[in-house]
């Protein structure tokens, strides 16, 4: 998935000054993250943030779906970012589907940048 610039923006802004260390989670072996790697990660990065609830890099897919159809995003397109052969396979992921009240990715991307 490509990196909007706010996205960006914030990297930036937590790798600081910093030349050496980690700015991106991975095993302390180097080796290539597997899913049961990237479940301890979101696991451990929700719980320092104070998320009480269940928290999955899979639920982590589903808000991106919605938001990104919330913000207006052609079925299609989504499809495609979220690489699904059947439209289908991405309307399941849509949790809000219906509901215009929630905000859509663009007020999320604006919020994590800080803006």
């Amino acid at each position: 998935m490509p990196l909007t610039v706010p996205v960006l923006r914030v990297l930036e802004a937590c790798r600081g000054e910093r030349i050496t260390g980690r700015l991106i989670l991975r095993p302390l072996s180097g080796k290539p993250i597997d899913r049961r790697d990237a479940y301890r990660m979101v696991m451990r990065v929700a719980k320092a943030a104070g998320i009480p609830r269940h928290i999955s890099p899979h639920s982590l897919r589903h808000a991106a779906i919605t938001n990104a159809l919330d913000a207006g995003v052609p079925l299609r397109d989504a499809q495609i970012l979220a690489r699904h052969a059947d439209p289908r396979t991405t309307e399941r992921y849509d949790r809000a589907r219906g509901n215009l009240d929630r905000p859509g990715v663009h007020f999320l991307t604006a919020y994590v940048a800080g803006v």
